[in-house]
């Protein structure tokens, strides 16, 4: 016989059966919760800590990537923000060693106009920027990951819209804005200290930097270590950041570039030799007849511009006009428009002008400057500014006065000099 439960064993198991049940739900509920849960929206601008690359420390082994320039997406203010969260290294940040140019003149001539043009373009007319940008170009150049020459390090990606480490050199910085001489003088004064030995310590091995109202997508791999003014200073984490990776030399050969031939002469001296400059010349000009200089004046010239020449060659083609010349003046007009033959010019032919070139040797100037309403994406110094022809009203016709008659001159006198009478003579005037 089978006996029956005892009370209290039958409440154990009316209390067994309902905690089952709600440890069930416990479990089963929160997991059809998060799996069903809908998708939370995200802002428009993804969180830079979610959107920069982890940091990878390239090892000594492999030679760390040189990445074009690209930002991730944010606000200058966010980006700020984000910088200003950013520490800076703890580890040491020892000053470079002193560079010392080494090559021919006109090596040295041509690395001296490019690391002018970058610290100048890059960091604007502000000393110490200058100086922590040329400190920046000498370091990368004594590193394995970038060229070995300066105007190699400096224009490196020139010929990719985003690929450029410079972005003046790839942004068309160079045909919309000329260096005013004083500025363009100081950028060659810091870049001749810079190749001449001196160090800019505050960046250290420093071989990149942004401002500080942008993120780029490297930042996340290198040691940020300075700030100077608006720039933030940044180096390679690990081994590649530290002095012995610095153990490159200069190479012989710094290359020409025609785009810094309006203002540099060794620039230009070495597109003109090898023909860069003039390559537009034989297409117009020539073909047309007006590429002669004045017979009153054999250093201007009034010309037509070749149809296909686009903005950006103006200045060369001016320079091959201008040859050797001292002393030149060029004044061009578009196809179509044509030239005057004499000067001076009337205002319609100097408002119709397209391009104007100036260049004084003995002056220390030389000038290019464009029509900006004929070519409105050309802003800035290097825009004509318009004449304002001033109308002189004529000179009023002084009515006739009585003649007083006329009275002996005295002795020693000289006749038809006004005196002053006692009345006006100043004792303090001679």
């Amino acid at each position: 016989m089978i006996d029956s439960p005892t009370p209290r064993g039958g409440l154990r198991a009316a209390l067994f059966a309902p905690l089952i049940v709600i440890a069930g739900t416990a479990s089963v509920v929160p997991a059809l919760l998060v799996a069903n849960a809908p998708a939370i929206p995200h802002g428009s601008h993804a969180s830079p800590q979610r959107s920069a690359r982890p940091q990878r420390v390239v090892p000594p082994a492999e030679l760390p990537p040189v990445e074009p320039v690209a930002f991730i997406d944010m606000s200058p203010d966010e980006a700020r923000a984000y910088n200003e969260g950013v520490p800076f290294s703890s580890d040491p940040n020892p000053a470079a060693r002193p560079f010392v140019f080494r090559g021919t003149a006109e090596d040295k001539a041509r690395a001296l106009d490019c690391l002018a043009a970058g610290v100048l373009y890059e960091a604007g007319d502000d000393a110490k920027g200058e100086q922590a940008v040329a400190q920046v170009v000498l370091n990368r150049l004594r590193h394995p990951a970038f060229p070995k020459t300066v105007c190699g390090v400096v224009f490196e990606g020139q010929e990719r819209s985003t690929g450029c480490q410079f972005t003046f050199t790839c942004d068309g910085a160079l045909t919309k804005w000329q260096p005013p001489e004083a500025a363009w003088a100081r950028a060659r004064e810091i870049a001749a200290m810079a190749l001449n030995g001196r160090v800019f310590r505050p960046v250290g091995h420093a071989t990149h930097y942004h401002t500080d109202w942008v993120v780029p997508y490297w930042q996340a791999s290198l040691d940020k270590v300075a700030a100077v003014g608006s720039h933030l200073f940044f180096r390679w984490s690990g081994w590649w950041g530290t002095p012995p990776a610095f153990n490159r030399h200069q190479v012989a050969g710094e290359p020409v570039l025609a785009q810094l031939a309006p203002f540099s002469p060794p620039h230009r001296a070495g597109a003109e030799a090898s023909g860069e400059a003039g390559a537009a010349l034989a297409e117009g000009a020539v073909a047309t007849g007006t590429a002669a200089p004045l017979a009153s004046d054999p250093d201007m010239f009034l010309v037509t511009l070749p149809g296909s020449l686009a903005p950006e060659g103006f200045a060369a083609f001016a320079l091959k006009l201008c040859g050797e010349r001292k002393h030149c003046t060029v004044m061009a007009w578009r196809d179509g428009v044509a030239p005057p033959s004499t000067v001076p010019l009337t205002s319609g032919q100097m408002d119709a002008m397209a391009f104007s070139y100036l260049r004084d040797t003995a002056a220390g100037l030389e000038r290019t400057l464009w029509n900006c309403t004929l070519y409105p994406a050309l802003r800035g110094p290097r825009c004509m500014k318009r004449q304002v022809m001033t109308v002189m009203p004529p000179a009023p016709v002084p009515s006739p006065t009585p003649q007083a008659s006329a009275t002996p001159t005295a002795p020693g006198e000289l006749g038809g000099v006004r005196r002053a009478s006692s009345a006006t003579i100043d004792p303090q005037k001679p």
